[in-house]
C-alpha cells in the first residue's frame, strides 16, 4: 500500500513538471513558427509501445499524455500495448516517447500493472 502511495505521489510530481515544460517548450515552438519566413514544426503521427498495464492505467497514460502540451492520444491499443499519439513537435520523437516513458510508466505500472504471466 505505501509503495502505492509514493508511486502515486511521484506521479503527480512528474506529471505537474512535465505540464510545465511541455507548456513552455509548446510557447517557442509557436512563437518561432510563427515568425515571418519560419518553417512550421514537424507534425507527426507516432506510435508508442507501452509497459504492460491495466486498460485503466493506459487511459490515465493516454490522458496525462493529451493534458501535457503539444500531445494528444488519439488511439488506445490493448492488444498491441500501443498509443497513437499526435506530436506538435516531432523534432525528436524517441527523445519525447522516452521521456514518457521516464515520467509517467514506471509509476503507472507500480499503479497498474499486471502481474507477470
Amino acid at each position: 500500500m505505501l509503495r502505492k502511495s509514493i508511486a502515486a505521489f511521484v506521479l503527480l510530481l512528474r506529471f505537474l513538471r512535465a505540464v510545465v515544460v511541455s507548456g513552455v517548450q509548446t510557447l517557442r515552438v509557436i512563437v518561432v513558427s510563427g515568425r515571418p519566413g519560419a518553417p512550421p514544426p514537424p507534425v507527426a503521427l507516432l506510435r508508442m509501445r507501452f509497459a504492460p498495464m491495466s486498460a485503466d492505467g493506459a487511459a490515465l497514460l493516454g490522458c496525462m499524455i493529451t493534458l501535457t502540451p503539444g500531445t494528444t492520444t488519439l488511439d488506445i491499443d490493448m492488444q498491441r500495448r500501443e498509443l497513437l499519439l499526435h506530436v506538435l513537435d516531432a523534432s525528436d520523437p524517441e527523445g519525447m516517447v522516452q521521456g514518457i516513458r521516464d515520467e509517467f510508466e514506471s509509476s503507472l505500472v507500480v499503479l497498474f500493472g499486471e502481474p507477470q504471466r
